[in-house]
């Protein structure tokens, strides 16, 4: 057994259960904890896969900036505990067999590919996924759709701005 493959087994672990404590913590604050924890360990996943741009990517944008908006949200509307709520009869036979279905395909998928030879690719170019060739081929090849999107984030935070300010008296 490889340290990477040791790794990769303890952190599977820690991102399962980081999953999990999320989905059953009740108190609000503590499922966003739970889900900067499974963030950082995506993270270390794109470093055990050379891809050091996108770890820091996702921990600077995910674990970073969106979880702040969201404690922020959490902490300003004051719902750390999660309300009991009343479940709807059909949600929970639903959500079973929905599981059942995809442990089944889960299942079919890992048992029929025990013969498959995995791919045989080529190594990766010296300096793939760096910061400079992200950049370049950022501002080379997809500028026009690059442009796009930001024109269309500023479009989307003016009409928040727009759409949340009080009317003035």
């Amino acid at each position: 057994m490889t340290i990477q493959l040791l790794l990769f087994l303890v952190l599977a672990l820690v991102a399962i259960a980081s999953a999990l404590g999320m989905l059953i913590s009740r108190n609000a604050i503590y499922s966003a904890l739970f889900l900067v924890l499974n963030f950082a360990t995506v993270a270390v996943y794109f470093l055990l896969l050379n891809a050091p741009f996108i770890a820091v990517a996702q921990v600077s944008v995910y674990t970073g900036a969106i979880m702040v908006l969201f404690l922020f949200v959490i902490m300003l509307l004051g719902a750390e505990r999660a309300g009991s709520v009343q479940a709807i009869q059909w949600q929970r036979p639903l959500a079973i067999a929905l599981a059942v279905i995809l442990f089944l395909e889960a299942g079919y998928i890992i048992f029929t590919q025990r013969g498959v030879t995995p791919l045989v690719t080529t190594p990766l170019p010296e300096g793939f996924g760096s910061p400079s060739q992200v950049g370049t081929s950022l501002y080379t090849s997809y500028l026009l759709p690059f442009e796009i999107t930001s024109v269309l984030l500023l479009v989307a935070m003016v009409g928040a701005i727009i759409l949340t300010k009080g009317e003035k008296k």
